[in-house]
């Protein structure tokens, strides 16, 4: 009679053999097209997406989804322009493609102040989308305030870190 020992190491046994081949459940369902792994949605890993122009992981590693605010700001810098051109020649080219815009803000100031710091981002940074040629109707915005910090203390580098808006991507030919 096998002891619980036994069936413990015969059970990782079975659980590392089952891992390891990524066809078990058929010709293709560990992999995706010319042999990139999938993340179960139909979607290449980001390192590979990364190289795709039309993927969101190049945009999100190479264009940019990010753009920074200055303190108490909805002001675009140059920098913040720069970036947003990027994803307008981005959106452009990739019709399929939607954005929400999410604005954000660092922990200083009440609640309230800082959500509606959050939408005058977000919504600078659709104006000047919209201004570049992206429809209107394609992009959503939503304000977190201060409710989701990317850094967490009290430093000016932390602050700076949050007072963002971010660009994220959903739709194209898989969704």
């Amino acid at each position: 009679m096998m002891t619980f020992r036994n069936w413990v190491l015969c059970g990782a046994m079975i659980m590392v053999t089952a891992c390891a081949d990524p066809d078990r459940f058929g010709p293709g369902s560990g992999a995706g097209v010319n042999g990139t792994r999938t993340n179960g949605l139909g979607s290449s890993d980001v390192g590979v997406s990364a190289l795709d122009p039309t993927s969101i992981g190049y945009f999100n590693q190479t264009v940019g989804n990010k753009v920074l605010f200055a303190v108490d700001q909805s002001t675009l810098s140059p920098e913040a322009r720069q970036v947003l051109q990027g994803q307008a020649a981005w959106l452009t080219s990739n019709p399929s493609f939607s954005a929400v815009i999410e604005g954000h803000a660092d922990e200083q100031g009440t609640r309230e102040y800082n959500l509606a710091l959050g939408a005058r981002r977000a919504n600078a940074v659709r104006d000047f989308l919209v201004s570049q040629g992206v429809a209107t109707n394609r992009m959503e915005t939503l304000t977190f305030g201060k409710e989701r910090p990317l850094e967490i203390c009290s430093s000016e580098a932390c602050y700076a870190a949050n007072r963002r808006a971010l660009t994220n991507i959903s739709g194209g030919l898989g969704s």
